[in-house]
This record gives structure tokens, C-alpha cells and sequence, in this order.
């Protein structure tokens, strides 16, 4: 992952010192859940490989999918501010995560300034990803709401190596899970998948995304491609 074009590299320092303060690896299979919502956990977590599922469940068992998790994301940031979850984790797809102990964040903040920053910088950019995700509720057309998520998903898996450069991920997205991200009821959702691959914006198949023309779906979207830059790999 070291070598993917979204990620950057550490450097030998900093590198020596996180396989030093590393607690180990976690690997988990789709639909394992890491962390459970209002539970709460002893480490934080950096994802090494695969895509993970971040959601909030209501009590009436109505879920919101809040974000897709992928390489280089951090995962359990809260609970590094003695908070329980707010949210649960469930691996879309086998996944492997490198772990860190909790208790131990304080140090690696005061032990190397620029991991800190760079932990703060992950957390800042995934608010920039909510709030693209909150103006797709509330502003966007069902359609542009799929074109949009399907661009995101693309780009982000292109960047952390899951997808070559022919615009299509391997990821088995339902449209249920679709739907719980975008607002839209499953109806809505089936009927917006077939018109976007009839316009020939989206093919959004049971295990795999393609989108033929990624530039014309961005602008179609109104997804900003320039918005990214290269993210710490820690």
C-alpha cells in the first residue's frame, strides 16, 4: 500500500517507530464487525487492506450508512477521547486493519508532532467527505446522488490500488446498502441504477461499479476531482 498513487509514504523514522507501536494486525471477513455502535474499544485502528462500512442504526432497526471506510482511513478515532462508539464498523469486504493501543495515542502525538498532524489532517478530510455526502441528501436529484457516490467509490479505490485504471471496482455494494447511504427507497434506488446505465453514466452491477466515462459522470454529479490529494499512510 506503501506504493499506491493516493497514499504517502512514511518515512524510515516515522516507520520504525509506528511497527514499534503497533499492537498487532486484525483481518476480517465481509460482514465482520470491528466495532459496535455505543460500545466502547481500547485502540484505534489504521486500514491496511480492504473497504469498511460506517453506519448509525436507529431503534427501530432503520440504518443510515454514513461513509465507506479504505486503505490509509483511520477507524476509532473517537474512542481515542475516552468516548464509546457513535457509530458501528462492518467490513464491506475481507479486510486487514493495523491496530494501536488507545492509551498510547497521547505519546504518539507528543513523540512525533507531524503523526499528529497528519491524524488530525485524516479526520478533517473525512468531514470533507461527509459534507459531500450530506449535500447529495439534501440537495442532489436521486441520479446525481448514484453518480456521485459511484465517483467517489471509484476515485478512492483507485487511489488506495483496489481498481485499475479501466473504471471499474470490484465491490459488492447491494442496493439496499445503496439505498441506506443515499436516502432513497429500494424502488427508487433500482429505477435510478437502470435510467443512469441507460444513459450510459453508471453501471452498477451486484459485485462491481463501472463507470465508462469518469470525467462526464464527475461533471454530471457536480464532483469535484481535484478536491483529493495524496493522504498519510500511517
Amino acid at each position: 500500500m506503501q506504493n499506491c498513487p493516493g497514499l504517502r509514504p512514511l518515512d524510515q523514522r516515522q516507520l520504525a517507530y509506528l511497527q514499534g507501536f503497533k499492537d498487532g494486525e486484525i483481518g476480517l471477513d465481509r460482514g465482520d464487525i470491528l466495532i459496535e455502535e455505543g460500545a466502547e474499544h481500547e485502540r484505534l485502528y489504521t486500514v491496511l487492506d480492504g473497504v469498511l462500512i460506517r453506519s448509525r442504526s436507529l431503534d427501530d432497526g432503520r440504518r443510515q450508512i454514513v461513509n465507506f471506510m479504505f486503505p490509509g482511513d483511520l477507524v476509532g478515532l473517537q474512542g481515542a477521547f475516552d468516548e464509546p462508539s457513535s457509530h458501528a464498523i462492518e467490513a464491506l469486504i475481507d479486510a486487514r486493519l493495523c491496530r494501536f493501543q488507545r492509551k498510547e495515542f497521547i505519546e504518539l502525538i507528543s513523540t512525533h508532532p507531524r503523526l499528529g498532524y497528519d491524524i488530525t489532517w485524516l479526520a478533517a478530510k473525512e468531514e470533507t467527505a461527509l459534507e459531500g455526502h450530506i449535500v447529495s441528501l439534501g440537495q442532489r436529484s436521486a441520479r446525481e446522488r448514484v453518480a456521485y457516490l459511484a465517483v467517489w467509490l471509484l476515485e478512492r479505490a483507485q487511489s488506495t490500488c483496489l481498481a485499475d485504471d479501466h473504471n471499474i471496482v470490484a465491490l459488492p455494494i447491494t442496493q439496499g446498502q445503496i439505498a441506506d447511504m443515499l436516502g432513497l427507497s429500494l424502488v427508487h434506488t433500482n429505477r435510478t441504477l437502470r435510467q443512469l446505465e441507460r444513459e450510459g453514466l453508471v453501471e452498477w452491477k451486484s459485485r462491481a461499479i463501472h463507470v465508462p466515462d469518469l470525467a462526464h459522470t464527475a461533471q454530471y454529479a457536480q464532483f469535484d476531482r481535484q478536491a483529493d490529494r495524496c493522504r498519510p499512510f500511517i
